[in-house]
């Protein structure tokens, strides 16, 4: 089957600018998650979608393909579906398997992707998903402002190890039929997996902090993570 990565990357970030091309460890961001896919030998092709020249140059530098994502794909309320849709379609060839990359995810775990790939060939899952297992109690307010229990009765409070776990998307992959998503136009659907992944490489980045925990854990997540300087400019967070 032909198993192909999509690694959507847009120019625009209104929390961190210039996100994709900012550096966990010396590495871009958009450059971690391609080095993800090519660790995995059943990943056949890796396709950035991006409207920005300066990703394209740095995703075809890292030696992946691109697509070019057109304006009415690349603003903020556009979904990474729609960008994943787009790319499959400019490919010379149909894929069968599709693997979502986020390069927000800087510490993606390739032996974890490799099984998650392994999986949906296999047709055990027709989607596997990355997440963390977490026994947070969540809570939300009501409509008069009073905090609520979501996910537990706030009059009882079981020892963790008498809890049921539950899931926390990582954001880092989301393997796939390339068929059900055509169909469906969304990432979940028929037999969902989920692939548990260590806790420390779940690290999503949306903000600032995030990016400067990321980059403080990186030796400690990948010790072989080289600490080269970035080739691109680091922007400053506004």
């Amino acid at each position: 089957m032909s198993v192909v990565a999509v690694i959507p990357a847009r120019g625009g970030s209104k929390g961190i600018p210039g996100k994709n091309l900012r550096t966990v460890g010396g590495i871009p961001l958009v450059v971690r998650a391609i080095e993800a896919a090519r660790s995995c030998h059943l990943i056949d092709r890796i396709v950035v979608s991006t409207d920005d020249p300066a990703i394209a140059s740095a995703a075809v530098a890292a030696q992946a393909e691109v697509v070019d994502r057109p304006a009415h794909l690349s603003g903020d309320l556009a979904s990474s579906e729609s960008a994943v849709l787009h790319a499959l379609e400019q490919l010379d060839q149909p894929a069968e398997i599709m693997v979502l990359l986020q390069p927000t995810s800087p510490f993606i775990d390739a032996a974890a992707l490799m099984n998650a790939i392994e999986r949906v060939l296999s047709g055990m899952h027709d989607v596997v998903f990355s997440a963390i297992e977490t026994f947070v109690f969540l809570w939300k307010f009501d409509s008069e402002g009073r905090a609520m229990g979501v996910n537990h009765d706030a009059s009882s409070r079981p020892r963790r190890q008498d809890r049921e776990p539950q899931f926390q998307e990582t954001g880092g992959f989301y393997v796939m039929r390339a068929s059900g998503l055509h169909r469906s136009r969304f990432r979940f659907f028929g037999r969902v997996g989920v692939a548990v992944v260590d806790e420390i490489t779940g690290v999503e980045i949306d903000t600032g902090d995030q990016l400067a925990l990321a980059n403080a854990i990186a030796t400690i997540v990948d010790p072989t993570t080289p600490q080269h300087p970035s080739p691109f400019p680091q922007l400053e967070c506004s």
